[in-house]
């Protein structure tokens, strides 16, 4: 870990020049007092830091000193500040590590290409944190120590006790073989399976994980999509699932994905004559449907099924009541 630390810290300053001894711990999150016995120790490695005095002063590398990265050509290097603008790193809590790789590339980069790479990098955004409408994505939060702990686990192959918060029921520990892990639309899921059954497990529900040394019962080759394309058909093939056949104000069409469990069939032809898409739809439940169609008031109509649309009629008779003429 020191090493790795050392490293990013001599990038920072060739990178950005004299930086303060604050703005260094900022930047590799450990305190004032670490990186002041960092500078002691890479000057007793021979590397060519030195301290400025006075207001603008801090720690700067001699001229012309450059630590001996393997290179890489402009294109690959684009290729990974790009993905790393991306926010996997957020759901598999490894930021730092993101943030002290970018570095490493582009100080690998030939003299020529680091600055274009770095400019061209800053015209690609990768899912920010609002759409157009300003809804703000929100990313699940994971505890740190739960996180390493879950990763230790899935990359040395060993087993996993977590304390896992299921839907409805009060936490449980239990013990599994993880496989690996997904992000999908800003959450992030273990795929694992215990006593030999699949099992998938959300990271946000884990209030607190243990890596075990016993080996996990797993093929040691894995091929992730495969595993999660089929838990995903057989989630949207669950018993209480309905799938609605819906008109919606193209609009409002985000809205009604955003609360969805997934979209079976979309007509690619042109709207209806009033500008309408049609849709169908799987929701996790009648209520759920009910809901969402709900939320959308006249921008959406339940085509299918009958059920459902005398369900929303009722709905909307009962507030006509409530709100009908009193005079």
């Amino acid at each position: 870990m020191r090493a790795d630390r050392l490293v990013s810290l001599v990038l920072l300053l060739r990178r950005r020049g004299r930086l303060t001894a604050d703005t260094l711990a900022r930047e590799l999150e450990v305190s004032t007092r670490t990186v002041l016995r960092d500078i002691e120790a890479l000057s007793a490695a021979g590397v060519p830091v030195y301290a400025e005095r006075g207001r603008h002063g801090g720690f700067a590398l001699m001229p012309g000193f450059r630590t001996e990265l393997t290179g890489l050509n402009h294109d690959e290097a684009l290729a990974l500040l790009t993905a790393g603008s991306g926010r996997g790193e957020q759901a598999f809590g490894l930021g730092s590590a993101l943030a002290s790789a970018m570095r490493k590339v582009v100080d690998a980069l030939p003299e020529g290409h680091r600055v274009t790479a770095s400019d061209a990098a800053q015209r690609f955004l990768v899912e920010p944190e609002t759409d157009l409408l300003a809804r703000r994505l929100v990313t699940e939060e994971v505890p740190g120590t739960t996180m390493i702990e879950v990763r230790r686990a899935v990359l040395a192959g060993h087993k996993l006790r977590i304390h896992y918060a299921a839907t409805g029921r009060p936490p449980q520990w239990r013990t599994v073989d993880p496989i690996g892990l997904v992000t999908a639309r800003d959450r992030a899921y273990l795929l694992a399976t215990r006593s030999g059954a699949d099992r998938t497990y959300r990271l946000s529900r884990m209030l607190a994980a243990e890596e075990l040394p016993e080996p996990a019962q797993r093929p040691n080759q894995v091929d992730l999509d495969h595993i999660w394309r089929e838990r995903s058909a057989r989630f949207l093939s669950g018993s209480d699932h309905i799938t609605v056949l819906v008109r919606v104000n193209p609009a409002r069409r985000e809205d009604l994905l955003d609360t969805a469990l997934a979209v079976r069939a979309e007509e690619a032809e042109e709207p209806d004559a009033d500008g309408r898409l049609r849709l169908e739809v799987t929701f996790q439940d009648s209520r759920h449907a009910e809901w969402a169609l709900w939320q959308l008031g006249t921008d959406a109509e339940a085509l299918a099924p009958q059920s459902l649309r005398t369900t929303l009629r009722n709905r909307a008779a009962a507030i006509a009541d409530l709100y009908g003429d009193s005079s």
